[in-house]
């Protein structure tokens, strides 16, 4: 049992884990490493003069283990379900259960389908401002909810969106995920 489940190992995905890892959610990333980042060159990412996708990945991968999330590459899902107390997940190697779902998976839309979400117009999923589908507790990200305009920095908003409405509604109230020196270990005053 995990408190959320993100499909999808790209920035959106990375992303949304990092932010619930960090802050005490156990969450799993299924990652199969098809992303889109293997074939780019960032020098458009804030605080970043260029790296390479895949040295991206390699480090944001890093960071999303350092702050306790899970990442289980080469595993992909095969199936999910919604019910009452939330979400079950296949894969080949066994079954999942979450309270939250967050589908990063590209422009594969098709889990959604499985799912039944909304979809618009743009036959992309239909979602919040806080990337919730129609679906409670499922969010989608990335390419998924945009029909051409695919970027990493927006990919990243995306799934941080999603894990502050996550956090925000574990916690019962607005959450901010916001560090400062002192926070951090190894930083701030002695």
């Amino acid at each position: 049992m995990a408190d959320v489940i993100v499909v999808g190992g790209g920035p959106a995905g990375l992303s949304a884990a990092l932010f619930t890892g960090k802050n005490g959610l156990e969450t799993i990333v299924f990652d199969t490493d098809e992303t889109w980042m293997h074939k780019a060159h960032l020098f458009n990412y804030p605080g970043i003069r260029s790296i390479g996708g895949s040295e991206f990945m390699e480090l944001t991968r890093g960071q999303v283990r350092d702050r306790g999330a899970e990442i289980r590459e080469g595993e992909a899902v095969t199936d999910i379900e919604s019910g009452d107390d939330g979400f079950r997940i296949e894969t080949d190697d066994g079954e999942y259960e979450a309270d939250y779902v967050v589908l990063a998976t590209g422009a594969d839309r098709s889990i959604a389908e499985d799912l039944e979400v909304a979809f618009d117009d743009e036959d992309t999923i239909d979602v919040d401002i806080d990337m919730e589908t129609s679906v409670d507790g499922l969010y989608a990200t990335g390419a998924m909810v945009r029909a051409e305009e695919w970027q990493a920095v927006i990919a990243a908003g995306d799934g941080a969106s999603a894990a502050l409405n996550i956090l925000s509604r574990e916690k019962g109230e607005h959450f901010h995920d916001f560090d400062v020196p002192d926070d951090v270990p190894g930083h701030g005053s002695a």
